[in-house]
């Protein structure tokens, strides 16, 4: 298994990543570090219970990163590893894939201050039944999560983003 390191202002993230058993998500995510897209990226949504407006049983407390894409129309790029297929699940500390439908990712990850089973196939967080593709977990610096988590703003997008200043592979 691979580490990733997430450097922040508010201190260090480490993110052990499944290739073994989520692999086009971990590879997704992996080439987004090896390149260098998220150094200088930041945390910029903060989803806490008290700025949504779902109803129960969709409303979620995750930080997500990344890059913020702009729009819901986006091919399919990979292919949607469910939390059936991986036995993944979104658990506090998992750090999963941002999508718009199955396979439609767009450089963003986020991870779970609390188990999410709305989450995972099958959960009614997302209206298609998909769920999202878990990939890893944080092993090191949730306190750092719950750091970035305490920036939440009434609104889900920061005005101030959190950056994350490096990615790395450990």
């Amino acid at each position: 298994m691979t580490g990733v390191r997430l450097q922040t202002a508010l201190g260090d993230i480490t993110v052990e990543v499944f290739e073994d058993r989520a692999p086009a998500s971990a590879d997704y995510f992996l080439a987004d570090v090896r390149s260098g897209l998220f150094d200088g990226a930041s945390f910029f949504r903060i989803v806490t219970l008290a700025n949504q407006e779902a109803e129960e049983g969709r409303r979620i407390e995750v930080i997500q990163g990344g890059l913020k894409h702009p729009s819901t129309d986006l091919p399919a790029v990979i292919p949607h590893e469910t939390t059936a297929m991986t036995g993944l699940k979104h658990l506090k500390g998992t750090v999963s894939l941002a999508r718009f439908a199955p396979g439609a990712v767009y450089h963003s990850f986020f991870i779970c201050l609390r188990d999410e089973p709305g989450l995972d196939f099958g959960g009614a967080r997302h209206p298609d039944g998909q769920g999202f593709a878990a990939f890893g977990r944080v092993v090191e610096g949730f306190e750092v999560v719950e750091r970035i988590f305490a920036q939440a703003e009434p609104e889900e997008y920061l005005k101030r983003a959190i950056a994350i200043e490096r990615a790395r592979i450990l």
